[in-house]
């Protein structure tokens, strides 16, 4: 199969259009349910209690999905990658903007995951293997899971998602939630705690766009592997309640476990402990994905304008990810996901006006790009005031729905009218 098959200036054929809506389903369920899920869990059960979280991390987990399905199935229809959909609304230059956030985030986002399977392996380690002092080195697992990473990002989501992920991968991923469910479940009780209030400390807007922020963070690649779908209904529909499943059921785990153990380090090495760690271990296993796919998806943004072919770049990104898996400043984890949201959900937002309008098949004018520009830009700034002096609301939606509408305005304007006949590439 060509390399060139997964660069984004491609647009995917008929003939490469694989995967079923099982793939989709197993790809999602399995990039849903991951450490750095449940730590989102964690983070907003101490706030509001249980029964809160459940409740946010349910609607927020339903709009990420609902979301993230219309995205996906727009790529699927255009046999384009995310950051190539963006093309429709801000030209071929303009889509160089995006493509380069997603790209430094996405090295991010598998830096972040190569230091979440590092500690759990090393809590692992030391339960397992107290006298060997080796296996519990930073060094080696930061090495070996970017190294694994690399290896899954260079071969590419079709080998990938048909090879493991079709035949195992779903399995193992269940076993693991499976597991962490019954241990919970037999070890504490859920009355109790169903009505235990929360401390207050967090705001539902706040939690609500935390937990949607999951979903936004999968938008800039989501297209990446949905292109491939044999269908507009099977991407759609093995997208959306895979990732649906997935994250509830591993943000309830995560909500649930911390207020009887702890958040942070101290919930590693609770799981760690729990039926001796062999559900975290299913878990980690199937964590890898989690990586690959920013990995993957950074090196499909980057030959959107880089001439290199496209295993290249997902051979340096890993290695860049890998290295900066030393110094990612875990604790700025809240920051980092409020810093997604405010880029990328108004920038989507253009694609929903755009693909959903009857004028998606022409090309966007000059004044058009302009429009989407500004919109994007004000849409940043309401995340960011909302956040700040509003974060009761809760700031993904407002400035999705004032996205949208400014742009809608904007579009049909006399001078940002289509003309031009969109090229075939």
């Amino acid at each position: 199969m060509s390399d060139e098959l997964y660069s984004a200036r491609e647009k995917v054929s008929d003939d490469n259009k694989l995967l079923q809506q099982s793939d989709f389903f197993a790809l999602w369920l399995s990039l849903g349910i991951g450490l750095a899920v449940l730590q989102t869990g964690a983070l907003v059960a101490p706030g509001l209690g249980l029964r809160g979280a459940v409740w946010v991390i349910v609607i927020g987990s339903s709009l990420g999905a609902l979301l993230l399905a219309v995205i996906g199935l727009f790529g699927q229809q255009q046999g384009l990658s995310s950051m190539a959909l963006m093309q429709r609304s801000l030209g071929h230059t303009g889509s160089y903007i995006p493509a380069l956030l997603n790209l430094l985030q996405l090295i991010g986002w598998g830096a972040f995951e190569i230091v979440l399977m590092r500690s759990a392996s090393v809590e692992l380690c030391k339960q397992w293997f107290p006298t060997q002092s080796w296996l519990s080195s930073s060094l080696l697992w930061t090495a070996l899971f970017g190294a694994l990473a690399t290896w899954q990002a260079v071969l590419g989501p079709l080998t990938w998602v048909r090879v493991l992920l079709r035949r195992f991968g779903r399995w193992i991923v269940l076993s693991g939630c499976t597991g962490l469910t019954a241990y919970w479940l037999a070890h504490y009780s859920l009355t109790q705690l169903w009505l235990q209030a929360g401390d207050g400390s967090m705001p539902i807007g706040l939690g609500l766009d935390i937990v949607i922020s999951m979903a936004v963070s999968w938008l800039p690649l989501v297209a990446d592997y949905t292109r491939f779908g044999q269908s507009g209904k099977s991407a759609f529909n093995g997208t959306a309640l895979g990732f649906w499943v997935g994250t509830i059921w591993i943000m309830v785990l995560g909500a649930a476990y911390a207020l009887v153990l702890g958040s942070g380090d101290q919930l590693m090495r609770s799981l760690a402990l729990a039926m001796a760690g062999f559900p975290l271990l299913l878990i980690l296993c199937d964590e890898t994905e989690n990586a690959f796919a920013p990995i993957h998806s950074a090196a499909v943004s980057a030959s959107l304008f880089a001439s290199l072919r496209t295993w290249h770049l997902a051979l340096g990104f890993g290695v860049v990810s890998t290295l900066i898996a030393w110094l990612i400043p875990t604790q700025a984890y809240l920051d980092f996901l409020l810093w997604i949201g405010s880029v990328f959900v108004p920038l989507f937002a253009l694609l929903l006006v755009d693909y959903g309008s009857r004028s998606h098949s022409v090309k966007a004018s000059k004044f058009q790009v302009l429009a989407a520009l500004f919109a994007w830009i004000i849409g940043v700034v309401i995340y960011h005031l909302v956040s700040d002096f509003y974060s009761d609301w809760g700031a993904t939606l407002p400035s999705l729905l004032i996205t949208a509408l400014i742009y809608a305005g904007l579009r049909w304007l006399p001078i940002c009218k289509f003309k031009q006949p969109e090229s075939a590439s």
